[in-house]
């Protein structure tokens, strides 16, 4: 099926399926992810190093709600799971818009995690596959919900001393 859009709510008695080929995205290089790529899909980390920009959160009230193309993008989310252990990996903003919310950092050994939250001014996570979380496994989840602000949260597995992975660019 093409692309279709709904301007009203969409109500389901037996619950939709997101499945198929399409539904995961691996990124396997430094990548700006674009809403009609990346948006509601399972991305997975596959570069240990990569960079992974969120695109610009876009609040313009559309002329048209039933306009697909319209540029409003509340709502739209990023959900990334770990797959090659990160060794210096990042998630960030524009620099304009910032986090909101926590993740948590558990670690392999019996000692206990713990969770971080974000500050007004970070626009970046940081996964190390260690202190800073990013073992396979980990996954963050970013949402855009007002104008320069992306709820965050997550489970990291890391390992050693943990440290928060948010951090300002």
């Amino acid at each position: 099926m093409a692309k279709t859009t709904f301007s009203g709510p969409v109500r389901s008695l037996a619950g939709f399926i997101t499945a198929g080929s399409a539904s995961v995205v691996s990124l396997t290089a430094d990548t700006t992810l674009t809403v009609a790529s990346h948006a509601g899909k399972i991305l997975l980390t596959n570069d240990a190093d990569g960079v992974f920009t969120l695109p610009s959160i876009d609040v313009t009230t559309p002329t048209d709600a039933t306009d697909p193309n319209q540029l409003n993008n509340l709502g739209a989310t990023f959900t990334f799971v770990v797959v090659t252990e990160a060794t210096d990996m990042d998630i960030l903003t524009d620099g304009t818009d910032k986090f909101l919310g926590m993740v948590y950092t558990g670690i392999t050994t019996a000692a206990t995690g713990k969770t971080w939250v974000s500050a007004a001014s970070n626009d970046v996570i940081t996964m190390n596959g260690t202190t800073k979380g990013g073992d396979p496994g980990s996954y963050i989840r970013v949402t855009a919900i007002a104008s320069a602000q992306y709820f965050v949260e997550g489970m990291l597995l890391g390992s050693g001393t943990i440290a928060t992975p948010f951090a300002d660019a």
